[in-house]
This record gives C-alpha cells, sequence and structure tokens, in this order.
C-alpha cells in the first residue's frame, strides 16, 4: 500500500511541477519611419498640354506663315 501512495504522490508531483511554468511575451515598440516620394510630373503635364493645345498651336503657325508672306 506504501508504495501504491508513493506513486500517486510521485505522479501528483510531476503534475503540479509541469502545471508551474512562467511565459513572458515581450511586444517590442513599433517604430514608424515618414516616407518621402518625390514625383515628377511636368514630362506627362507637358505632353497633355501638348496634346490638348496642338491643334491651336498649329492654327498659330499657319497664321504666322501666311501673315509674313503676305508683308
Amino acid at each position: 500500500m506504501s508504495k501504491t501512495v508513493c506513486l500517486l504522490l510521485a505522479a501528483l508531483l510531476l503534475l503540479v511541477l509541469q502545471s508551474c511554468t512562467q511565459h513572458k511575451v515581450e511586444i517590442a515598440p513599433v517604430e514608424i519611419k515618414p516616407i518621402h516620394i518625390t514625383i515628377d510630373v511636368n514630362v506627362k503635364v507637358d505632353k497633355a498640354l501638348d496634346d490638348f493645345f496642338g491643334d491651336i498651336d498649329d492654327e498659330e503657325q499657319k497664321i504666322d506663315k501666311t501673315s509674313s508672306a503676305t508683308q
């Protein structure tokens, strides 16, 4: 009988020791850095303006040629 009591106490001791663990989770602070972005849109705007005002520029060149030929 003493062997079974010793075995039960040993099993109980193992269960108690296994349930006494500690876990720590550390969360590092998140570092947020600014992002600098430079976009050059001058070329796109220039092309768009050329397309938009292209017909006006062509007419102006025609008028300049005809007015210089008549003078």
